[in-house]
């Protein structure tokens, strides 16, 4: 009975030692979690169950509802802006050649730049701005603010009474009429009249439209289990717009590409687009439609001679993390994709092919490229580091970062630019830019870059004058 009681004591014993030691491995693998996914705050958020993280958490302030579009609160604003926080830094990608080889000198440039002012007309995060004429549209939550390019002067606010459509996500424009991508899956037509202010036309998909088909069992798509909708309804967020030649494209957090007309709005085509949520959309001189997706995915899709449709023609996948924005060169054989892997790949197209090959990439950024602007030959980047480059292609395929703009408090959302019609350059083979960008911290920041020869004289007065 002794050596009984021995054993089970000893046994006893043994079971006490394990699941302390299991207690232990789980408090270091919790330890090890909280380090890799703190923020720049010190706060710190649970690992993402994978890499992919759909843009419903990365960026938006604010989370849509199946059930309810629309829906948002103060409380989800602050939840998902520390998800972007916490899961912006993910791994960079070491298998692309770097492409950022150049410095101002080396290609006979000065760079300056100037702030000119700032534009905060409310506490509400800036999720998109555009350039239209003279006119700066800016979607500060659900509300849209029309701003002279010029002197700033705030010159009206459409759509602040209708709270439901939440977040404004993209603005377009086509023959006098302003598309808004909201939130609630609905697009919003917009008409400018000579007074600056802005008239709601219609609503996308029209009621027209929507009776007309619903008619037909066929025209119904499940969208989850024991519900449907009609095909030409987005079902989630609408994230981004791109208008080519009187035919206008949509994106959502759905996964489709819809394609409407904008002479009579109607949706003449849907497509299954991609596996997770869409964030981007860009589309080339040409009619070559590009789609980035939180499945880190970049598609191509183009109209086959002869067809009515749009077929995919390639599948770009290089990047190791979701695809947040697109940026096309003017003649569109230069594409440029940004993505939570804090690289920026540029795809070249191929003589002997019908699609884009990467040739490398721009680094610099140390959290997730937000949005990206071509404008003339230079490249603008926004990132969640709160930053934005300003990035210039060499005669070689080589770029060279030119500045840094710095500044916000919280990740660059939005990016524009316009010419300055006189910046003080002139025959040194440079110009000015200036510079629009919007911030989670709800702030625009105007800022002037002016990019002149070396050797140009007014250069030299110009490093004379900064001194």
């Amino acid at each position: 009975m002794g050596s009984y009681e021995s054993a089970k004591f000893l046994l006893s014993f043994c079971i006490v030692i394990l699941a302390g030691t299991m207690r232990l491995r789980s408090w270091l693998l919790t330890c090890s979690s909280a380090v890799c996914f703190s923020t720049s705050d010190d706060t710190t958020t649970p690992p993402p169950e994978t890499p992919t993280i759909s843009p419903k958490f990365l960026l938006s302030d604010t989370s849509s509802s199946s059930d309810s579009p629309g829906s948002s609160s103060s409380t989800s604003q602050d939840t998902n802006y520390s998800s972007l926080q916490s899961n912006l830094s993910l791994q960079t990608l070491p298998s692309v050649p770097s492409l950022q080889k150049l410095s101002p000198e080396t290609i006979n440039l000065s760079v300056t730049t100037f702030s000119l002012t700032s534009l905060k007309p409310c506490s509400a995060h800036v999720h998109f701005l555009a350039v239209h004429g003279n006119l700066l549209y800016a979607a500060f939550g659900n509300e849209i603010k029309v701003f002279d390019v010029t002197d700033y002067t705030h010159l009206d606010t459409f759509n602040s009474k209708d709270s439901s459509s939440g977040s404004v996500k993209s603005v377009n424009f086509c023959k006098g009429k302003v598309f808004t991508a909201h939130q609630d899956c609905k697009i919003r037509v917009w008409q400018l009249k000579p007074n600056k202010q802005h008239k709601l036309v219609a609503v996308l998909p029209t009621v027209k439209d929507r009776l007309r088909r619903s008619i037909l069992p066929k025209n119904y798509v499940k969208v989850r289990r024991h519900k449907k909708r009609l095909w030409i309804e987005h079902n989630d967020a609408v994230s981004g717009l791109a208008v080519n030649k009187g035919l206008m494209c949509s994106v959502s957090w759905d996964k489709y590409l819809k394609v409407w007309r904008t002479s009579d709005y109607r949706c003449i085509e849907s497509i299954k687009a991609h596996d997770d949520a869409i964030s981007a959309v860009v589309v080339s001189v040409d009619g070559t439609i590009y789609t980035g997706s939180a499945d880190r995915r970049i598609k191509v899709w183009t109209r086959p001679e002869g067809e009515g449709r749009y077929a995919l023609i390639a599948t770009l996948e290089k990047h190791k993390s979701a695809v947040n924005a697109l940026a096309l060169n003017s003649d569109g054989s230069v594409l440029f994709s940004g993505a939570c892997d804090r690289s920026i790949l540029v795809w070249e197209r191929e003589d002997s092919a019908n699609h884009m090959v990467v040739t490398g990439a721009l680094r610099g950024h140390s959290k997730a490229i937000l949005c990206l602007i071509n404008f003339s030959d230079l490249l603008f980047s926004g990132s969640a580091d709160r930053t934005v480059r300003v990035w210039q292609r060499g005669h070689d395929g080589r770029y060279c970062c030119l500045t840094v703009l710095d500044g916000h408090l919280k990740p660059v959302k939005s990016l524009v630019a316009v010419a300055v019609a006189d910046g003080g350059v002139s025959g040194g083979g440079g110009g000015a830019i200036k510079v629009f960008s919007g911030s989670f911290d709800g702030e625009i920041k105007v800022r002037q870059v002016v990019i002149s020869s070396l050797n140009s004289p007014e250069t030299v007065d110009l490093l004379k004058w900064n001194s």
